[in-house]
């Protein structure tokens, strides 16, 4: 029997609270996946968002870390760790003659980058992890979905014509490069979005600190939609897990564990400000009309309509047998508004996701309008 608004909202508001009882004791989650011998893990990229996560996880495990990248972002991270300075478009020499257990390929968006690089590395690396993405799936229109749901089929021309199909064709290609230079010794993780401390897409920050603003926000859509994303800081811990575990094949990366609607995502994310907030919920095609369109104006927000059916319901049996975990959402709200407020004036000064306070303002008005 389905609740109604009142009932829904009432029980959303008692799960929140929970989700948000004693963060101060619970902002870190500690994994214990046993004792392994360490390894020589070499990850292509490391100082962006993931990168740095995976590193400190893997350090933490006594892993020994190698970077390569452009040396452009971030360096003044890990000064112990061994740093290669290359480009993933025309200089791989810096890789070359020397041996890993492990690489992490996070960096790769071209199809020819995983190629030059699994081919150079097949015989001196035991096992490749590529960092993918839930966008290789051809189609969300059913609820349930898995790893052997149906992916995009690129024409394979493109890698040897360097030649971009867009996002997620590319990330199909650089699947299968991967897994022509090592086989059945590959893994590949298909994250949706991630998320936390870091993040500098404001994709899921925005609604921590919108909902720390205070007011009345307009949330979007049916209350009961469903809503899917992953802790950056759960995928590294994962990562390491899997690596540590000897995992290869295909797993996608995506949470909470049980289903969470959008309410009960908001009233998490509430859960972590004592600030006066109102939810004010806006039909879907109400926000269509005004060309207000999910994952842009409204960041991890997508309507379980169509094509988009089971976008936000994905079955997680394989990650969670595989050892995925995750940190309540009312920690990952809380550290990640905490990390926005510890960022410069210039970089809190707008958001770069999320409706602007003035266009939420207009469409707040034009509701109530229409309602009254």
């Amino acid at each position: 029997m389905k609740k109604s608004r009142r009932e829904f909202l009432k029980t959303t508001t008692v799960a929140a609270t929970a989700l948000g009882f004693n963060l101060s004791k619970g902002k870190t989650k500690t994994v214990n996946y046993g004792a392994g011998k360490p390894m020589s893990i070499l990850i292509l990229g490391g100082t962006g968002f993931i990168g740095p996560h995976m590193v400190r996880s893997a350090q933490a495990r006594g892993h020994v870390i190698t970077l390569f990248n452009r040396g452009k972002t971030n360096t003044h991270l890990f000064p112990e760790v061994e740093k290669l300075k290359g480009d993933r478009e025309n200089d791989l020499e810096s890789l070359k003659g020397r041996t890993w257990d492990v690489v992490i390929d996070n960096s790769a968006i071209r199809p020819w980058w995983v190629r030059d690089t699994a081919q150079l590395l097949k015989k001196s690396v035991d096992r490749y992890l590529f960092t993918s993405t839930r966008s290789t799936y051809a189609d969300f229109s059913e609820i349930g979905m898995d790893e052997t749901s149906p992916q995009y089929d690129p024409d394979p021309s493109a890698v040897d014509e360097r030649r971009s199909l867009g996002y997620g064709q590319d990330k199909v290609l650089c699947e299968r490069e991967a897994r022509k230079a090592f086989g059945d010794r590959t893994l590949i993780v298909r994250p949706g979005l991630i998320v936390g401390p870091g993040d500098n897409t404001d994709r899921f920050t925005y609604w921590p600190v919108r909902i720390d603003r205070g007011g009345e926000v307009l949330a979007p859509g049916d209350p009961e939609n469903g809503v899917m994303f992953i802790d950056v800081r759960d995928l590294a811990e994962w990562y390491i897990h899997l690596i540590e575990n000897g995992n290869t094949g295909s797993y996608n990366a995506l949470g909470p564990q049980s289903p969470l609607s959008f309410a009960e995502f908001l009233y998490g994310c509430r859960a972590v400000t004592n600030v006066d907030v109102s939810f004010t919920w806006v039909e879907t095609d109400f926000l269509l009309e005004r060309k207000l369109r999910p994952y842009r104006e409204f960041p991890c927000w997508m309507p379980a309509e169509d094509d988009r059916l089971g976008f936000q319901r994905f079955d997680l049996s394989k990650p969670l047998a595989a050892g995925l975990t995750y940190r309540p959402l009312a920690v990952t709200a809380f550290d990640t508004l905490e990390w926005y407020k510890s960022q410069p004036s210039e970089r809190t000064a707008k958001l770069k996701a999320g409706i602007s306070a003035e266009r939420e303002l207009e469409v707040l008005e034009e509701w109530h309008a229409k309602k009254n």
